[in-house]
């Protein structure tokens, strides 16, 4: 729809185009789009059969929102994707600090200017995104920066006094009339200013500094907060909870699935193309399973949450260490490695918040388990159970392998190792080839060969039947006894 040529109320009147509230708007769009069988809310994975429909149930019932949960949930974009069902244009009074309606003018200066021009009145027309407001709560927010306040140098320059309400100086709230406004983190928001909301979401109306003034202003409010707020930071005052309208809860991913079609959509914002770069299904899947084993973890603090973002940029920096690889060897493409994953680990250790445990063991190395966690967890996915104990007489499935780093040694993989070099090495390891045909003879790609190759070894280590090393420039594997003979 392109915008609407029509520039007068008189010609808004005989056009028949009538008024309606946000919360008609937002509820009359959304009927459409559920008959149609469409939504606004594209790009928002695994809320489904959850959080959407009740946020749709909301809107319907014309309430304003709280959406409740831990960091990372999608709860501002969830807010901001509500824009899309407002009208793509209303009439405003032109010249209006408050977009008011020019059929149901409620400022002063509307109300003045219409009953001076009539039918003649000016009007423009915004546009639904213009249609957003948001505010960060900190402490250090005023009722002068939300609601309003008396402006003292308006006063002198119109020469009014401080009784003339035209001396008002309008606030966030009031200037983001028939607009979506978000308050994020409302716990960190003071009581004293909390209340202050009360009139605005029940009666829909504000008071500034003692003056008998009263906007019936038309508005949509979308409240985020973090349960952790309510007890480190802050709480929302019970009268305030008691007036809005419907609080929804958000939840992380329910599965690695969801989660991976979370974190390759916003990689693919933001990276762009990555073509030359092949990532193989279980590297994807590992990423995720770190997020999955950081929410369950002793050393970290389940109640501040492990965001979706700790995921998406820990896939970034996958890529870039694959990129910067590629760069220093002269390859044309390269895939991702498991020795890949050394370099997320900046990417997780800003993203956690350590409980005293955690701190004793250091950001890095509790990173470092969750990467091993979460390979342990995969491995039964793929491969079998690898048992602690044997019965006397009979060895593993992993045997093989065990055996060649007894015969043969330390296997070293560098880190700025070629394409061809790197396959080269773990074709070394004759058992590996066996166990591939033997558990995964269906894979055919070459990437994922090898990274399977790599996993193996891994593994391993994490179940305590090799050993391995960091130094430098890479890697080094070496058998246990091998390694306790050194340690000696």
């Amino acid at each position: 729809m392109s915008k609407p040529s029509i520039k007068t109320l008189g010609e808004l009147k005989k056009a028949g185009i009538v008024s309606k509230s946000i919360k008609d708007e937002l509820r009359d769009n959304l009927i459409n789009h559920i008959k149609e069988g469409t939504t606004v809310f594209e790009g928002i994975h695994g809320y489904e059969s959850t959080v959407i429909p009740e946020l749709e149930r909301a809107i319907l019932s014309k309430h304003n929102i709280n959406l409740l949960g831990l960091r990372g949930q999608a709860k501002t974009r969830l807010a901001r994707l509500m824009v899309q069902l407002l009208d793509e244009y209303i009439p405003v009074v032109e010249g209006s600090e408050i977009n008011d309606d020019p059929q149901q003018p409620i400022s002063r200066f509307a109300v003045e200017l219409i009953k001076q021009k009539g039918d003649d009145t000016p009007i423009t027309w915004l546009h639904r995104d213009d249609r957003f407001a948001e505010k960060l709560a900190t402490p250090d927010v005023t009722v002068a920066d939300i609601i309003g306040d008396v402006d003292p140098i308006k006063a002198a320059n119109l020469k009014l006094s401080y009784a003339d309400d035209r001396v008002i100086h309008y606030g966030m709230i009031p200037r983001a009339n028939r607009c979506i406004f978000v308050i994020n983190e409302l716990p960190d928001l003071q009581a004293r200013i909390q209340v202050a909301l009360f009139n605005i979401l029940q009666e829909g109306d504000i008071q500034i500094r003692g003056f008998k003034l009263r906007l019936p202003l038309d508005m949509q409010f979308v409240f985020t907060a973090n349960p952790e707020d309510y007890t480190n930071r802050g709480s929302i005052v019970t009268p305030l909870k008691d007036r809005i309208g419907s609080q929804i809860l958000t939840h992380y991913p329910k599965d690695v699935a969801t989660a991976k079609t979370i974190t390759e959509q916003e990689v693919k914002k933001i990276a762009g193309d990555y073509s030359n770069i092949e990532v193989p299904e279980l590297a994807k899947d590992i990423v995720e399973q770190i997020s999955f084993e950081a929410r369950e973890s002793d050393f970290i603090d389940v109640k501040s949450g492990v965001s979706a973002r700790m995921s998406i940029t820990a896939f970034q920096n996958l890529l870039s260490a694959a990129e910067r690889r590629m760069l220093q060897s002269g390859d044309t493409a390269t895939t991702i490695r498991l020795n890949d994953f050394r370099a997320i680990i900046p990417a997780i250790t800003g993203k956690v918040e350590l409980v005293y445990e955690g701190e004793q063991e250091g950001a890095a190395k509790v990173a470092e388990y969750l990467i091993g966690d979460a390979i342990k967890s995969l491995f039964i996915t793929y491969f079998p159970k690898i048992e602690k104990l044997e019965k006397p007489g009979e060895s593993q499935w992993f045997q093989p392998i065990v055996d060649w780093f007894v015969d043969e040694g330390e296997f070293e993989l560098y880190d700025d190792l070629t394409e061809k070099e790197y396959r080269k090495q773990l074709d070394s390891i004759t058992p590996l080839h066996d166990i591939l045909q033997t558990y995964q003879p269906n894979v055919e790609d070459a990437a994922t060969i090898y990274f399977l190759k790599e996993f193996i070894l891994w593994a391993l280590v994490e179940n305590e039947k090799l050993m391995k090393e960091k130094f430098t420039e890479g890697i080094q594997f070496r058998d246990t006894y091998s390694a306790f003979l050194r340690g000696i």
